[in-house]
């Protein structure tokens, strides 16, 4: 039986509803306000990063940003970093002078949660809507970001183009948790019980982490490129995350490619060359599009 990440409680004025468009079902989430605000505080401001434009605004309340290339390619394909925005950031510079954009949106502290991911969806919604991105993005899962980019891609596996997760954290109870070789890292262990309401029994005992459900990722065919460490990351070790990934996730008839950095520990992120990360993304968006 697949399992299916819980929601949180669904909050007032609320409204999910579903687009048919050349026989395939996409469900985008809409978040409007009941305070009769909107879900943009005030215009977005303008700044510069790495010489390209980024927009600064708010969603729902959550600091959020969007990085615009200066020739969008067709159809407007975006990487969305699910958390530690700017840290190695050689493969999001690459891809935004290929045309795509660059989103983020601050869940910190929320560790892939459905709390979380409501949020992640009101951020969706508005950026499809308003600048006309591709329904389908490239989720970027850096470390913890990990949870969030699965996550997400198993709540919404019809709106995920491909996954590029970076020395992923794909079960919290290997870290923070402290289950097996990693340490357990206490303050990171109760934000996690804090944003998924559980006890600490319940939390070990939970069975949606992204080790645990990859079947709706599988079913969408979603490709996933997963670039780690190899036996010398003591944080997110690759034995209790990535490597139970790849082994279920290609049981399930899944694609899944893994570079691993000799000797390599949890940091740096991404690679010195960026180019295969960049190829597979693009493979999975602009190519033959």
């Amino acid at each position: 039986m697949t399992a299916t990440l819980p929601r949180a409680k669904p909050q007032p004025g609320r409204r999910v509803r579903k687009y048919i468009a050349g026989g395939v079902l996409l469900m985008i989430t809409l978040s409007i306000l009941t305070s009769g605000s909107a879900a943009f505080a005030a215009p977005a401001k303008k700044a510069d990063w790495n010489g390209y434009e980024m927009l600064q605004f708010s969603v729902g309340g959550r600091s959020a940003l969007l990085v615009v290339p200066k020739t969008p390619a067709p159809g407007k394909p975006w990487i969305w970093r699910t958390e530690f925005f700017g840290i190695d950031p050689q493969a999001d510079v690459a891809l935004l002078g290929k045309g795509l954009h660059v989103a983020y949106i601050d869940v910190g502290g929320l560790f892939g949660a459905p709390v979380a991911l409501d949020a992640m969806d009101q951020y969706y919604a508005h950026v499809c809507k308003t600048h006309g991105l591709s329904t389908k993005p490239v989720l970027e899962g850096f470390s913890r970001g990990g949870l969030y980019a699965f996550n997400w891609a198993a709540r919404h596996p019809d709106q995920v183009a491909c996954l590029y997760v970076d020395a992923p954290v794909c079960d919290f109870k290997s870290w923070p948790g402290g289950k097996g070789r990693s340490r357990f890292a206490g303050k990171e262990w109760r934000q996690v019980l804090q944003a998924y309401r559980m006890t600490d029994e319940q939390a070990r005992a939970y069975k949606y982490n992204p080790v645990d459900n990859l079947a709706p990722l599988a079913k969408a065919k979603i490709p996933i490129l997963s670039v780690i460490g190899d036996v010398h990351d003591w944080i997110v070790p690759i034995e209790e995350n990535t490597l139970i990934v790849e082994k279920r996730y290609k049981e399930l008839g899944g694609e899944i490619q893994v570079i691993r950095k000799p000797k390599g520990g949890h940091r740096p992120h991404s690679l010195q060359d960026p180019t295969p990360i960049v190829n597979f993304v693009l493979k999975h968006t602009t190519e033959g599009k």
